[in-house]
């Protein structure tokens, strides 16, 4: 099963911030999907900004709505300070051993 949304904001250039029910979060490039069907209706960025949680996923105000798998699998994660540190440290670490 995957987490629920929790919460939603738009941030401009079709992009969403979203956090999970499981304390993830991350962003949503909807970009690509707005000429495809019902997507076209979100276009107009008025229409884009009026999205809302609605029970487990996103919905908007003009009748489009996703499937929370679908949120989830496409949301980019954004990557805790521990994570990226330990990414920058490793990196540090392979260089340093490069040079020997």
């Amino acid at each position: 099963m995957y987490p629920s949304v929790k919460s939603v904001t738009p941030t401009g250039d079709y992009v969403l911030d979203i956090t999970f029910s499981n304390g993830e979060s991350g962003k949503l490039d909807m970009k690509p999907y707005l000429d495809f069907g019902i997507f076209n209706r979100l276009k107009d960025y008025r229409a884009f900004e009026k999205v809302n949680v609605s029970f487990d996923t996103l919905e908007w105000e003009a009748g489009v709505d996703l499937d929370p798998e679908f949120v989830y699998d496409k949301c980019k994660k954004a990557v805790g300070f521990d994570e990226e540190q330990n990414s920058k440290a490793t990196s540090l670490y392979s260089a340093s051993l490069a040079r020997i």
